[in-house]
């Protein structure tokens, strides 16, 4: 690319980098509005109380203000440049009229104040802490362009003013800071999803009365009342009533589990059918939901101080460009030249040095594999775990809704008595279960709509108590029960109806006679056991961690051929299947779809929710799944090998030329070679355009 049009393609490359960037915000905001999430925060709130709270609000506003910065300083950026004379002679054109360095100055100052407050706060910050990295380095620079460019404007010294370089130089820090911090922004939302999850009100029992009371106002020991249909609003005991309730999206259990006088209820499980008196046992902190918060908070924590390599990049670049700058300063001047040509090679070799290419290395790539990975099914949240996921040596799935489907579905139609075909018992079979909510009831009628099967009339219908459903067909009496009634009226099982530990088996009895069986499971994802066996092709161990029984977990573990697998877990036993990988040396990816998986999803090196999955999950996950393939696993592994080369690639550009331009800059080869502070800006801006066309090539690497 000619070095000519190098300034204008970096800008527009800055704005369309930073539409896309922006429309992808918006596109991802989270579903819960802020004044919602405020009331829940009151009702519920997390482990840390509303100063957690307040701490995401304060770091949402850090990011819109990084934004606003962004584009205020862009819009200025533009005369700016436009007016340079440094510019209009790169490009070819001439542009000038009386007091138009008072006009560069004036831009100049606001750009400098106002785009450059944040990166001059760091540099004060870094100092005070003995950590000089990229702030220090964007501060320097951008104080030494201005302050060389006031004098110049003036005259207490001869040259050329940089406020042109001064503002792109703000302009893409903004830019690229604000991706970075973007990158890492739903970490708390992932808390006022499970906060959200919980009740706002629960009915209070005052002696015989009920009154609607505020969950966090209730105490242990006082009694509820949890309607048919509605969440359980605390963790408690049932007292009174018997109903089935779904804790799969907590504990990870695929059956709804039936609770009767003396069982326990979660807070944020969904009742069923029937009507449940509980007393309080847990409030705020000690309820199981605030424990699954605290969780997430601290892995989360423990996570976000991951080194990034831009650092320790400008943290070099930073030691190097002032060292060699204050040397060059003093050796010049020890020499015998003037203050106005020592101060030039300073200046020179500062500008050089101005971490322009540095800056948008990585967001480039970034905003590039987003972008790619996108249409692929891969959702990128966390851009340091994307990139990790080349390190990966175990996964742990989850299973119910991971790899398999988190429903059941019919597996088997075994008729018995050779009068009827396989349709026909299913038909009848879906003729009494369409009366039931029973998450078997409803796979048994699911299959028989898929098969578009005429569905019997029946009369009488009714439930036996813990044992199945009956009801009348054409003058017969037909029963749907579970093996427990079979063993009650001493009826022998069907050998091929035992044997599978992954299977629930129903009995269809006509007139108390047994004709046949359906099998139902949850079934195991199409493509699972493929993305199991290229894992482990590339040298990953692949584990399950369920809070299925032990009989199930075997079952599926056996069937896709895992290294192992860990059955009847909850939200900390899975953090810690996590931690002990973690400690044998592992690289740790977890892949799961609820709430119960949040907290492992968090202290994973990589954190991967699938699509079919709870809000929850997702925004605690680094990585997610559009289309809950498992199989995509292996092609988010692929993908953060390929990004990673490229972003090594462009640090790599975006320092090397350095090594060349800052000796030169310094003055080694003066008098016979100078390179002027013109010069150095377009090398440094034709480091960023070579940066930016080499990010361009990640697309081709990821279609592959």
């Amino acid at each position: 690319m000619p070095a000519d049009t190098a300034g204008a393609r970096l800008l527009l490359t800055l704005i369309s980098i930073s539409n896309m960037e922006h429309q992808h915000h918006q596109h991802g905001q989270a579903a819960v509005p802020p004044a919602k999430a405020h009331e829940h925060g009151k009702q519920a709130p997390p482990a840390g109380g509303h100063a957690d709270h307040a701490a995401h609000h304060d770091h949402s506003a850090m990011i819109g203000d990084f934004l606003r910065r962004f584009w205020v300083c862009l819009a200025l950026t533009v005369p700016v440049v436009f007016i340079s004379p440094m510019f209009q002679h790169a490009v070819g054109y001439s542009f000038d009229f009386p007091g138009r360095n008072w006009v560069s100055f004036a831009l100049g100052t606001i750009i400098f104040i106002y785009g450059g407050k944040p990166f001059l706060t760091g540099l004060l910050d870094e100092l005070r802490r003995r950590s000089p990295g990229m702030m220090t380095l964007i501060g320097v620079a951008i104080s030494v362009a201005y302050l060389y460019s006031t004098a110049v404007v003036f005259r207490l010294v001869a040259g050329m003013d940089f406020y042109w370089e001064l503002a792109t130089l703000i302009v893409i820090m903004l830019l690229g800071h604000w991706l970075e911090m973007k990158s890492v922004a739903g970490a708390s939302k992932a808390l006022e999803m499970i906060v959200k999850m919980l009740p706002a009100e629960a009915h209070m029992y005052h002696g015989e009365m009920l009154h609607d009371m505020r969950v966090d106002e209730l105490k242990i020991g006082d009694l509820v009342l949890v309607k048919p249909g509605e969440k359980i609003p605390v963790d408690g005991t049932v007292t009174e009533g018997e109903s089935l309730v779904d804790e799969s999206m907590l504990t990870g259990e695929s059956v709804p589990v039936k609770k009767s006088p003396g069982s326990k209820i979660i807070a944020g499980a969904l009742n069923g059918e029937g009507s449940l008196k509980a007393t309080v046992d847990k409030v705020g902190k000690e309820s199981y939901l605030n424990k699954v918060i605290t969780m997430v908070q601290e892995a989360q924590a423990a996570k976000s101080q991951t080194q990034l390599l831009a650092d320790r990049a400008a943290r070099w670049l930073t030691f190097i460009s002032i060292g060699v700058g204050v040397t060059t300063l003093a050796v010049w001047l020890a020499k015998g030249q003037g203050l106005a040509f020592a101060l030039e090679r300073m200046v020179t070799v500062m500008v050089t040095a101005c971490p322009h290419a540095l800056g948008v290395a990585i967001p480039l790539v970034v905003a590039i594999s987003t972008a790619m990975s996108a249409r692929r099914g891969l959702l990128i949240r966390n851009r340091t775990a994307f990139e990790s996921a080349r390190k990966i040596t175990a996964m742990v799935f989850d299973k119910t809704g991971t790899l398999t489907e988190g429903k059941f579905g019919v597996s088997r139609v075994e008729p018995l008595d050779g009068a009827r075909s396989a349709d026909d018992l299913l038909a009848l079979t879906a003729a009494l279960e369409q009366h039931s909510e029973h998450p078997i009831a409803k796979g048994i009628v699911r299959a028989a709509n898929e098969k578009y099967l005429a569905l019997p009339a029946i009369s009488n219908f009714s439930s036996i108590t813990g044992k199945g459903i009956q009801g009348d067909v054409s003058g017969k009496k037909i029963n749907v029960v579970s093996p427990g009634y079979l063993l009650e009226k001493d009826i022998a099982q069907p050998k091929n109806a035992v044997g599978n530990a992954a299977e629930t088996v129903v009995f269809v009895l006509e007139n108390e006679k047994l004709v046949g069986f359906i099998a139902l499971a949850d079934q195991i994802r199409p493509d699972a056991k493929t993305a199991v066996e290229d894992l482990k092709k590339q040298g990953i161990k692949v584990f399950m961690a369920t809070g299925d029984n032990e009989r199930v977990g075997k079952a599926v573990a056996e069937a896709l051929g895992l290294d192992g697998y860990y059955a009847e877990v909850l939200p900390h036993e899975k953090v810690d299947i996590v931690k002990s990988l973690q400690k044998k040396g592992e690289f740790v990816a977890m892949t799961g779809d609820g709430v119960n998986d949040a907290p492992a999803l968090a202290q994973a090196d990589v954190g991967i929710a699938v699509g079919s999955g709870t809000d929850i999950a997702a925004e605690t996950a680094d990585i997610i799944l559009t289309e809950s393939r498992p199989s995509d696993v292996l092609g988010l592994v692929n993908f953060g090998k390929a990004t990673y080369r490229k972003m090594v690639q462009n640090l790599l550009w975006a320092t090397g030329y350095n090594v060349f331009a800052i000796p030169l800059a310094a003055g080694v080869l003066y008098p016979t070679f100078t390179l002027s502070p013109a010069l150095g800006a377009v090398l440094m801006a034709l480091s960023t355009v070579v940066v930016a066309l080499n990010a361009q090539l990640l697309k081709s690497a990821l279609q592959k």
